[in-house]
């Protein structure tokens, strides 16, 4: 929608609007994720609505390269029962692979006209990541082209950068490391209300679904 969108403005010949570039890919994160040292993670379940758009044809080196089953998976209940049973069994038989729990949405290419408008607006650049920190070539850009609609240049915005609260354990969350419970301001400082690190941020998120479907964890009372 946001590449359209930039598409249309220069179309007819809009100067008045722009765009604040954030949108970020998925396998490089994985990657940087992966390569911690002290990673802790077995599986991915890959979102299904950005494999709707995007494919999954890039998680294949990532499974073998990092002998990890990643299976592309929907929203509803049973979507994610039934993905993280793809899981467990690939991880059962000592396979590896990617599975597409989510075919009735996704295929493998993905959506090869959306992917056409994205790589017409977007060129790929180097991302900063809240928990992790940059990660190379894991976030769009505007292409040359479409630069008149890059709120950054037009606006002078050289960078956003948003400092983590030193309590925050978000990374180690993202890295499977911790879980959200550890964190000393899980459901106290830190609620979906009042987020101190991303995966608190989106109800997606894992301290988010912790405190949503947990009262109390590891000794911490939550008060809503």
């Amino acid at each position: 929608a946001n590449a359209l969108s930039v598409i249309q403005a220069k179309k007819l010949n809009l100067p008045n609007y722009s765009i604040l570039v954030s949108h970020v890919l998925v396998p490089p994160a994985m990657e940087a994720i992966l390569d911690d040292e002290f990673c802790n993670i077995d599986a991915f379940l890959g979102a299904g609505h950005v494999a709707a758009i995007m494919g999954y044809e890039d998680y294949f080196p990532l499974a073998e390269k990092y002998q990890i089953p990643i299976v592309i998976t929907g929203f509803e209940p049973l979507d994610l029962v039934q993905g993280i049973h793809h899981a467990v069994k690939q991880l059962e038989k000592g396979i590896y692979k990617v599975e597409n729990q989510y075919a009735r949405a996704v295929k493998a290419e993905g959506n090869l006209e959306a992917k056409a408008v994205i790589e017409e607006v977007f060129g790929i650049g180097d991302r900063e990541w809240r928990g992790i920190g940059n990660i190379p070539k894991s976030g769009y850009v505007i292409q040359p082209d479409y630069r008149a609609y890059d709120a950054a240049e037009k606006f002078g915005i050289s960078s956003i950068r948003v400092e983590e609260d030193p309590s925050c354990i978000a990374g180690d969350v993202l890295k499977g490391i911790k879980k959200p419970a550890a964190c000393p301001e899980f459901g106290k400082r830190c609620t979906p209300a009042s987020p101190l690190g991303a995966p608190m941020v989106s109800s997606e998120g894992a301290c988010a679904a912790y405190y949503h479907f947990n009262s109390s964890l590891h000794g911490n009372e939550i008060n809503e």
